[in-house]
């Protein structure tokens, strides 16, 4: 393991880095440097990658899927996610079902190994600015998964979830509906309830985000529906 400070200036998005491939977590710390991100830990797994952060948080965990220690994807994201740090994927693109997984549990994003590094660099930037990465690998993962109930939304609960999922504070999104914030409140606190009882939570806006676009309600590109963490 490797733990290193970059020599950017203290609002520089720290990052922290987990593959068990040496040459991949040289080339990605490289990378990171360059682009003047501090990166605080490179691990081969994440019981290193913790004993490195020793009890810390940073913004973004770069995280393979395929770790050789036989440890499983929803318990490396989770654990990860634990620490206060968002996820970034960095996955082999066809693996479509760890993908699934690891957005199930939480991951703000995928990027394949097969993208420029200036791509990787760029989605690093977006999941450290509190954003979800809805790129094409995101969409298809969601795409590939149709084993699931949809929640049986009103006519407002729909505009609701919409306006809010696209990345609109609650509050302009009771403004432009011409709906009392609270009520506003009301419409969220029952598209949540609905989407527990299909056992598909959505207990924050990127879990939002995901159900619009599982259900249609939004489109599943990046063409402005990010939302924040």
């Amino acid at each position: 393991m490797t733990a290193a400070r970059a020599g950017a200036g203290d609002d520089a998005a720290t990052v922290a880095i987990v593959d068990d491939h040496e040459a991949v977590r040289l080339g990605l710390r490289a990378a990171c440097r360059e682009a003047g991100y501090n990166v605080v830990v490179d691990a081969a797994s994440v019981p290193e990658l913790l004993a490195g952060l020793g009890g810390r948080s940073c913004d973004v965990v770069v995280l393979d899927l395929s770790l050789g220690d036989g440890s499983s994807v929803t318990e490396n994201v989770r654990t990860v996610l634990a620490t206060g740090s968002a996820v970034l994927v960095h996955s082999i693109a066809d693996r479509v079902a760890a993908v699934r997984e690891a957005l199930a549990a939480g991951a703000a994003g995928v990027i394949p190994k097969a993208s420029p590094m200036s791509a990787v660099v760029a989605a690093i930037a977006t999941v450290a600015g509190g954003e979800v990465l809805n790129n094409v690998e995101w969409a298809s993962a969601i795409e590939a998964d149709r084993d699931f109930a949809k929640a049986q939304l009103g006519r407002r609960e729909h505009d609701v979830l919409h306006l809010y999922a696209s990345g609109l504070p609650l509050k302009l999104v009771a403004a432009q509906l011409g709906i009392a914030h609270s009520t506003a409140r009301e419409y969220l606190d029952r598209i949540r309830a609905k989407y527990i009882e299909v056992r598909r939570p959505a207990p924050t806006k990127v879990d939002l985000l995901r159900r619009a676009v599982e259900d249609g309600i939004l489109p599943g590109l990046d063409d402005g529906g990010d939302a924040g963490r």
